[in-house]
């Protein structure tokens, strides 16, 4: 049993990577109910949901870790210069992002950056902070607040999971609180290093303790449903893909 105090070694997370690499959201739900995980624990709200659907390769699915941070609105008054205009206002901008704004540290490959945001309408996740986290090997994004940028993100085919989609910008709005903590998103506590799974269906958490159990029991589930998909490919003519393979 994995021990949810230490980060996990490469040599952990390539095989839970191997372990959970095809599995669906259906697949690893099943897998949490083998556990007496029923309900709607670890399984996310269903309005945090994907930006978008690729229909043909399945890119918005990812699967991977989460690399925790949590955002908190200010409550601090908007000083903005005396002498507004761009050059005064970018600097206030930057001057903001510097000192009252953040993101997750050390970003590993296989990492899912999950953002709380509770009602914050700010568009904290955009076009260029999503391409930077994918940069440094993150493959996905989850947060309860919403992104901006949408089109560019869309296009960047960068899984972003959100409630909802945003316009503005941090400075004045809200404020970086921490990072590598617990986080509540989408009605699920999420820890640094649990396993996270999204898909058309939404979004899925693994605890640290059971991710191998619950991988090993998502996998006999899926091999059912392939095999039973399979013989009704058969019998209506439908030629095979890769969700039976």
């Amino acid at each position: 049993m994995l021990d949810p105090t230490e980060p996990l070694t490469d040599d952990e997370r390539n095989e839970l990577l191997e372990l959970y690499e095809d599995l669906r959201v259906t697949d690893v739900s099943d897998g949490l109910d083998f556990f007496g995980y029923g309900y709607e624990l670890n399984r996310m709200n269903p309005d945090i949901s994907p930006l978008y659907r690729d229909m043909d390769a399945f890119s918005h699915r990812f699967v991977g870790f989460a690399n925790t941070v949590r955002f908190l609105p200010t409550n601090r008054r908007r000083e903005l210069p005396e002498e507004l205009g761009f050059e005064t206002v970018v600097e206030w901008r930057n001057e903001w992002y510097g000192n009252r704004s953040g993101g997750p540290e050390n970003v590993r490959d296989g990492d899912v950056i999950v953002v709380e945001a509770h009602d914050i309408p700010v568009g904290i996740i955009g076009s260029m902070n999503s391409l930077t986290w994918a940069a440094d090997g993150a493959v996905g994004v989850v947060t309860n607040g919403g992104p901006r940028d949408t089109g560019e993100m869309i296009k960047q085919d960068v899984p972003i999971y959100a409630k909802t989609i945003n316009k503005t910008i941090i400075p004045g709005r809200c404020e970086f609180d921490d990072t590598g903590i617990p986080v509540n998103v989408g009605g699920c506590l999420v820890r640094p290093d649990d396993l996270i799974v999204g898909d058309g269906d939404g979004v899925i958490v693994v605890p640290q303790e059971i991710t191998h159990e619950v991988g090993q029991a998502a996998q006999r589930e899926q091999s059912a449903d392939q095999d039973a998909r399979h013989e009704y490919y058969e019998k209506l003519g439908l030629e095979p893909d890769f969700t039976l393979e």
